[in-house]
Formats: structure tokens, sequence, C-alpha cells
């Protein structure tokens, strides 16, 4: 059975949530949205889902692996056991969407224009990027006399008015301007973040959810990081080290006192924190406290078409994407012996089926885990690479190396709070 990929919300409520083990873990009773302005694509973060003892958890989207008619299934059996809030910024589908009024300007509908109208249910549909996006919404017409049931439309969600970041009602500040942080990227939030005083940084960390919250921190000046991080109560700072790079992870452990790393080390899962604490192991200036432990990593037997589907992921950082590396197993790091790598040009330019055993780069040397930062540098620029693979003593692959971890190492402390210069040839210039 295919799995479902557009769905109204209504028909999640009440169905099953499984692990990927098919052992039930709750079941769903609301649906986490994100409201852009007007004319964006509004997205859907997670689920709210009740476990047994009536405790309500969120679930990102990202962990759903499939949804279909009778229930749902996560990628991951780790989930966060913190109570479920929402948060500014978040609406909920059938806590706050459903039921209430709103207008619509749709052409297909004119005879509806200036009437108020009450959503009934909301679609959402999964994009190609894995993302989930709000795209119709069922309202109800005027309600006509003598009992009878009202006339139900479906209004395309760029046509429908009345809905905000705060919900529906008058716009709320804190909630719109976390609403615009949803179109940009990680970096530029950080640049925005940096500029503005410590109270307002606070409160808008406060409100954005794990990932999203990650995902910007890993673009923060590192005073700025171990700040934001003692704001949070343990247990979600725990959730969001969670939620990282292990090696970004890493660096904002060692920035704060050795006991708190310690007990938000213990709080974490150990299969993430487990990969953390090995990076912290290695001396700061060394590749092996660079490099992250998470890089494509093959058996000799995977095919050149199977390899360009896992660097097809789009959560995979574009430097890893461009390097796979083939080991004898276990392809957990630290890997079987490291037998060599390929590059993406030459994946897009062997026939699908052939294994990528057979094309290893013969001469490419590999980094080890103790060799210094302008060791790496002088590697990147000598064979012109922007991953490199790092190896032990024993020819254990342990991990990868990018040159965007490097340059962030080698550049002055303050860089990120300098943003970059403006180029007299464009508008505006932001960072990838």
């Amino acid at each position: 059975m295919s799995a479902i990929t557009r769905v109204y919300a209504g028909r999640l409520a009440g169905l099953q949530v499984r692990g990927p083990d098919l052992d039930p873990i709750g079941r769903v009773r609301d649906v986490v949205v994100n409201i852009r302005p007007q004319g964006q694509p509004s997205r859907v973060l997670g689920l709210a889902i009740e476990l047994v003892n009536k405790r309500r958890i969120f679930v990102p989207m990202l962990r759903v692996g499939a949804i279909e008619p009778g229930d749902i299934t996560l990628t991951t059996g780790s989930v966060s056991m913190r109570a479920f809030q929402v948060r500014t910024g978040e609406v909920t589908i059938m806590g706050d969407l459903i039921g209430s009024k709103v207008h619509t300007d749709d052409p297909e509908l004119d005879q509806l224009h200036g009437k108020p109208m009450e959503i009934a249910d909301v679609e959402i549909e999964r994009t190609r990027t894995r993302d989930w996006v709000i795209t119709r919404v069922a309202v109800f017409g005027s309600r006509p006399k003598f009992g009878r049931s009202p006339e139900l439309f479906t209004v395309p969600w760029q046509h429908v008015h009345g809905v905000t970041a705060a919900g529906v009602g008058p716009t709320d500040t804190l909630a719109e301007q976390i609403a615009e942080f949803d179109q940009m990227r990680p970096a530029d939030v950080a640049n925005s973040l940096h500029s503005m005083s410590s109270s307002m940084r606070h409160q808008l960390a406060n409100q954005l959810n794990d990932e999203r919250l990650a995902d910007i921190l890993q673009e923060l000046p590192e005073d700025h990081q171990a700040e934001l991080l003692e704001t949070l109560d343990i247990e979600r700072a725990a959730d969001v080290l969670e939620e990282m790079d292990p090696d970004d992870a890493a660096d904002i452990l060692q920035e704060l006192p050795d006991a708190k790393a310690e007990v938000l080390l213990e709080l974490m899962d150990p299969e993430e924190s487990a990969p953390v604490r090995r990076l912290m192991s290695f001396s700061p200036d060394t590749v092996g406290a660079l490099m992250t432990p998470e890089p494509l990593v093959l058996t000799p037997q995977t095919t050149v078409a199977e390899a360009l589907a896992l660097a097809r992921d789009p959560d995979l950082p574009t430097s890893l994407a461009s390097m796979v590396f083939v080991v004898r197993p276990p392809t957990a790091t630290p890997t079987g012996k490291y037998l060599g790598c390929v590059h993406l040009q030459k994946l897009l330019r062997e026939p699908p089926s052939t294994l990528v055993s057979g094309i290893l780069d013969p001469d490419l040397p590999p980094l080890y885990a103790d060799d210094d930062q302008e060791t790496a540098a002088r590697y990147f620029a000598t064979y012109n690479l922007v991953c490199g693979p790092v190896l032990d003593e024993d020819k254990h692959l342990l991990g990868a190396v990018a040159v965007d971890d490097l340059l962030d190492h080698l550049l002055p402390e303050d860089w990120r709070s300098e943003g970059l210069r403006p180029d007299p040839h464009h508008r505006k210039v932001t960072r990838g």
C-alpha cells in the first residue's frame, strides 16, 4: 500500500502512531503548523501525540516515515518525551483553526467574497523536499435556514484570509517575527539575532521549535551559542543538542562548564551523545575535532544509482553530498577497513548499475584525526575538494571533514558578527 502524500488534518486525528518496529507510541491529537505571511507556503511543523498515560508530546514531521489509512509510522523510535506546549508562531489545526472564521478572494467563488466562513478542515500535502505544507481549506458557507446542512466549499490556501502567525485574529509581533524567520536561511536568521538585544534573542529562542533552533545555533558566534543554550531548561537544551550536527554540538558543549556539559550529555539519547563524546575527546585544533561522524558511507556492493539516491537527500549538507566513502562493514563510524572514496562528479559519469568499488579514487590520500588544521587547509587546496575522509591509525573511517567547518575555525572568532561585505554589483548578499 502506497503512503499518503495528501490528506485532510481531520483524518489524522485519532490515528495510531507507531515506531519503526511497529510498536504503538500513541495517537494523533493535533497538527502543528507555522502560518507564513500571505502568499507564502505555510509549513506543517509536526504532530501532537497523546501517549497512553495521556501526556502529549511533539513529533516533528521529518520524523514521520509514512502516513497510511490506519496508522502513522515514524522513522525513529527516539522521540522527545517533553510535554507538548504550543509556542509563539505555532498554530494547531484542530485546536485553533477548525471552527474559526475566515474570508476568501478566490476568483472561482465570487459568491463568497465579503462573507465570513467557518473552517471545516485543512488539507496538507508533502512536497518533493519532504516538507508538508497547507494546500487547501474546506470551509462552510452561510448556514441555511430550517436546519439544513451548510454547503461545503474547498478554497486554495493562498485565497484564504484572516489567519496570521498568531492564529485567527489580530497579528502578534513576536509571532510575525518567527514567521518571517521561517522563510530565511539559518545563517541569515543568526545574523538578525546577533543584532538584537539579549532579551529579544532569549524570547525568540524560547519560542522556536527544537529543530529550527538547532540549525540557527550552529550559525551563531560561540559566545551567543552558549548564552542561548543557558536560557533553556536543561531537558530542552539536551533535545536541541540532539538535533544539531555532532561536531557543532561538541563545539558548544566545550564552551560550557564541564559539569553542565556532562549533565547535558547524560540527558541526550545515547545514540546521539556517543559521537559527540568521541569528537570532544580530540584536541580542539585537530581534524578529529572538526569532522562529522555522519558522512555518506557505503559498502563495496553499492551501485552508482543507490549512491546517487543517497546523495540527493535534501537534509545532507552540500559539502558532505560531494563525496561517498566506501568501507568494509560495519558502516557506522568508526567503520570497518576504509577502501576509498568516489566524488559526486565521478558518480554522475558512470552507468547506474556500476558498483562503487570499481570506481574508487586510488590516488587520493586521507586525512588523519590527529592532523592539524593547517594540514587540512593544504589538503583541500591541493586536491580541490570540499570534503575529505578522516581515518585512525588502523585505517578505519572515523568521519569526514568539510571545508566550511574548517573555515569556521580558521577565521577570526568574531567573523560572524562582522557579516558579509556588500558586493557593489548586487543589491543583497546572503550567506548560504
